[in-house]
């Protein structure tokens, strides 16, 4: 159970870098629940980065019925 903990946290370490890398915690004066979850997913997968993977996520929304 303490190396899963310590793995985690080194882990968490690794993406709140990668999101300081990116610049995501410079203006926090406009801060959004979008600005909040780019941070979350990057803080999460930004080691994913590291490690030579590309996540990437698209966003397919639904054309309106007529």
């Amino acid at each position: 159970m303490r190396i899963g903990g310590v793995i985690i946290v080194i882990w968490l370490l690794i993406g709140l870098f990668a999101a300081f890398q990116r610049g995501y915690f410079k203006d926090t004066g406009d801060a959004s629940c979008a600005k909040a979850g780019t941070v979350i997913v990057t803080t999460v997968a930004g080691p994913l980065n590291y490690l030579g993977l590309n996540p990437k996520i698209t966003c397919d929304v639904p054309e309106p019925s007529k």
